[in-house]
């Protein structure tokens, strides 16, 4: 049987899950957010930064903000695992030069048992206590992460065209926009943008479509409002890519940080 449980803060940037998933497959997506965690029971796979990926029990999952990555269960059992979201505002907060995780599974016991704690703290703790362990946290992630290097990104700057699709993120953009932005080939056009951002154009517009629809639900705003605003069909439609992309539903994310 697969479950979530979700917790999100109030006032901060932080989010944490704790899942069990059997048959449940993540689509291509990031997160605005440093995400790490740590595999419980089974394994989970992914892939990202073009490569395949296996997380088993005891290791630790690492994404940057913005690196995308999808998920989903490496064997039939299916694969148990605690997950936080930490806002990078508030990473560099903490930390004077923020890290970049080299790579997104690796071995560091600290991290994961600082993991865990702040896990309970998050949904057990006080105010202070989620703070201490907040501190602790980014710290051991700062000692157990390294930055990546520099990948080579072919010729032509998509930046422009990124750019259409943030001010534009609800509208129905064609690629002509695009190209005409940036002065570069369809084809070109798409294989910078996903090399640059790691999704193509379409599943970043998604993906903006999704970051925008977290805040209004967290404001308040009625799922089916959120849909009609943020640029899905309905709210059926929003449902569907918010479960594929985040594991839980809009109504699970409303609700999480009421008290």
């Amino acid at each position: 049987m697969q479950w979530t449980r979700y917790w999100r803060a109030a006032d901060r940037p932080v989010e944490a899950m704790h899942a069990h998933f059997t048959s449940h497959r993540y689509h291509r997506h990031s997160h605005d957010a440093y995400s790490f965690g740590v595999t419980e029971e089974g394994a989970q796979s992914f892939r990202c930064r073009g490569g395949a990926h296996t997380s088993p029990a005891g290791t630790v999952v690492a994404f940057n903000p913005d690196e995308a990555h999808d998920g989903y269960p490496a064997t039939a059992d299916g694969f148990t695992y605690r997950i936080i979201h930490i806002g990078p505002e508030l990473v560099a907060e903490l930390l004077p030069r923020p890290p970049l995780f080299r790579d997104p599974v690796c071995r560091a016991p600290a991290l994961a048992d600082a993991l865990r704690d702040l896990h309970t703290a998050l949904r057990e703790g006080t105010a202070l206590a989620r703070d201490e362990q907040l501190v602790r946290t980014v710290h051991a992630m700062a000692a157990h992460v390294t930055p990546p290097r520099r990948r080579q990104e072919p010729d032509g700057d998509p930046t422009a065209a990124r750019d259409v699709l943030e001010a534009h993120h609800a509208d129905d953009v064609p690629i002509e926009a695009l190209t005409g932005a940036t002065d570069l080939s369809r084809f070109a056009l798409y294989r910078a943008f996903r090399s640059r951002y790691g999704l193509s154009p379409s599943e970043y517009q998604r993906q903006r479509r999704l970051r925008e629809a977290r805040a209004l639900l967290a404001a308040g705003v009625p799922p089916t409002e959120v849909a009609v605003s943020t640029g899905f069909a309905d709210q059926a439609h929003l449902t569907r890519w918010f479960r594929r992309c985040y594991g839980i539903t809009p109504a699970v994310y409303a609700r999480a940080a009421r008290p």
